[in-house]
């Protein structure tokens, strides 16, 4: 559980500074090229790479999730009877559904 959530916790914390870091590189001419640019180009650019950059590391996020095992990970037993306890409570008094949409029809 603690590598799942220092994997969360590092992409979080990349999520937030690499947007960031390049808005400030671009608006500081840190970057080579930017100096040329127009004033509505350098903004454009700079949001529109801010953008891909977030997107990015979602991407990079969700492909080192689906890269977790899958079989080191055992749901909480008594979570999950408590659970299912639950649902056949609140199912237990509802007419089904199908009998509701006949009746609107």
């Amino acid at each position: 559980m603690a590598g799942v959530m220092q994997k969360f916790l590092v992409s979080s914390m990349f999520m937030w500074m690499l947007p960031v870091a390049i808005l400030y590189g671009f608006n500081n001419d840190l970057l080579p090229g930017s100096t040329t640019l127009s004033s509505h180009s350098l903004t454009l650019l700079s949001g529109f790479l801010a953008v891909v950059s977030v997107n990015v590391m979602i991407v990079f996020y969700i492909c080192m999730a689906l890269k977790e095992p899958t079989d080191k990970h055992k749901p909480d037993a008594l979570f999950v009877a408590e659970a299912k306890d639950s649902v056949e409570k609140l199912t237990s008094g509802v007419p089904s559904t199908d009998s509701v949409v006949k009746k609107q029809e």
